[in-house]
């Protein structure tokens, strides 16, 4: 069902034929059952359809899967409020109609709504995104996947754009007690605003967004947005325009990122694959294929630099599915065949049955001199920075290894989406395979803890609880004031390495 592939570009030897990665799969069989309710776009069922396709792909036994522990409330409360976190954990689809001020005042409600098991879902797609950033610190794995994670646009104090929990930020604070920079990377079509807004003041993250620009939610991401103080040129925002295809988005991406790589030298990677970038999503106005979107993983790996790759938005949930497991055959390093096997979801992918669908004929309105603009005032911007900060490298700290619980890579308990009247039960074409799952979850040394927690103090010492680039303008008056904490903060987050226990 897979070859291996050329990967060309950056690529370094890692194994004989220098295309091989250690990949770990995160995934909690239960994420596919939470539901945000009637009509609304956002469908968790996506991870399941996007787990079985890897299933009959065979692509699991090329890969180490793992479910999660679930975030405990001190791994939110690193960069959320205490009184959102308890807020979300107490909320019910009972209790809500009583809480209606704080609803408000968090803003869950119509694209956040409330729906059983909220806090858990959190939790679950939260505990992915910190285990895979745990397991890419201890070398355990070149690639750390979690396509439930990468829902960007939650903030400190509330939810947004039906995210509740920033997932993203907490794998970079637990990849920040290892590296001293880390980068992150948003190619869904929403600019990735949760994220540049948390890292906005620091020079330790660099955030990339390419995103649609101009009357789209959520408003944010111009290119004239590119940090304060410390942090200044170290936010980057690609604005793109309705019907960008696979060519015009690689000649912003390829070079803008090897520029990035070579100037920020970051010691970890953040990549959110929001799918909604693709040709035909029910909420985008992209025109990437399958193909297009997925050469950005390629290019990515081929900088051979710790990579976690996450998920996002997207919303015409069989090309999410369709993407995902085509992105993880990139990321070891196979090309899945086109013919899609036969399964429990195959009539989502009718008539055609196939992985790989044609970008449609619509007006590409990112013309070339606009994207040669966009283009040269990024790469302006970049030649601004002084190469990498010069700081010290730790070694990385030594595997640990773990005993691991066998389990059928099968979910017995696997349950149709509510909203398909589908009940096909096709047979297997491979015969189920034996896959090793890990429960895994960041249990600190409780120095690393605190430097964390201090550096997440810091770089959320001027957001406001609700979303403004008005409250960063204070950051900049009183910059200077905090240099000399985030010295002292970069010497403790790497005085040791995390330690992880099997829970």
């Amino acid at each position: 069902m897979y070859r291996l592939m050329d990967t060309g570009g950056n690529s370094l030897p890692s194994g004989a034929d220098g295309t091989k990665r250690k990949v770990c799969y995160f995934y909690d069989p239960e994420v596919g059952n939470y539901y945000y309710g009637q009509g609304h776009p956002m469908k968790p069922h996506r991870m399941r359809m996007t787990h079985a396709l890897l299933s009959q792909y065979g692509l699991l036994q090329n890969m180490h899967v793992l479910k999660p522990n679930p975030a405990r409330e001190k791994d939110l409360c690193r960069f959320h409020a205490d009184d959102y976190v308890s807020f979300l954990r107490r909320i019910s689809p009972e209790t809500q109609q009583d809480q209606m001020r704080q609803l408000k005042r968090f803003n869950v409600g119509e694209d956040c709504p409330v729906f059983d098991g909220l806090y858990n879902f959190c939790q679950t797609y939260a505990g992915g995104s910190i285990g895979g950033a745990v397991k890419l610190n201890h070398g355990h794995c070149d690639i750390a996947i979690n396509w439930a994670g990468g829902l960007h646009h939650a903030k400190k104090c509330e939810a947004s754009g039906f995210c509740y929990v920033n997932d993203i930020v907490l794998a970079i604070l637990e990849l920040l007690k290892t590296h001293e920079r880390v980068l992150y990377v948003d190619i869904d079509i929403h600019h990735g605003d949760g994220v540049e807004e948390a890292f906005y003041i620091t020079d330790r993250v660099m955030t990339v967004s390419f995103h649609k620009f101009g009357d789209y939610f959520p408003g944010t991401g111009d290119i004239r947005d590119f940090g304060f103080g410390k942090g200044k040129y170290y936010a980057l925002n690609v604005p793109l325009d309705d019907g960008i295809d696979d060519e015009s988005y690689q000649s912003l991406f390829k070079p803008i990122i090897s520029k990035v790589m070579e100037v920020f030298r970051p010691g970890a990677v953040v990549l959110q694959c929001g799918a909604d970038s693709l040709s035909g999503d029910r909420l985008g106005c992209f025109n990437l294929s399958v193909k297009g979107h997925a050469e950005c993983v390629r290019f990515m790996r081929s900088f051979n630099v710790p990579l976690l790759l996450l998920g996002g938005g997207g919303y015409t949930i069989r090309n999410v599915a369709r993407c995902w497991c085509y992105e993880t055959g990139v990321a070891l390093g196979v090309e899945v065949d086109d013919q899609m096997p036969r399964h429990e979801y195959i009539e989502y992918y009718g008539p055609d049955y196939n992985l790989h669908v044609a970008p449609s004929n619509m007006e590409n309105k990112n013309c070339r001199d606009m994207l040669e603009e966009i283009r040269a005032e990024l790469l302006m911007n970049l030649s601004r920075l002084q190469h990498a900060p010069s700081v010290q490298f730790q070694e990385r700290p030594p595997n640990t290894e773990l005993p691991e619980v066998e389990e059928d890579e099968e979910n017995k308990e696997e349950r149709q989406h509510p909203d398909s009247n589908t009940n096909i039960d096709y047979r297997r074409n491979h015969a189920p395979s034996r896959v090793k799952v890990e429960y895994v979850e960041s249990v600190a040394n409780d120095k690393n803890d605190e430097g964390v927690d201090q550096l997440a103090r810091k770089i959320q010492s001027t957001l406001e609880p609700t979303s403004s680039k008005g409250s960063m303008a204070a950051a900049e008056e009183d910059a200077m004031q905090r240099d000399e904490l985030e010295k002292e903060n970069s010497r403790t987050l790497i005085d040791e390495p995390t330690k992880i226990d099997q829970h």
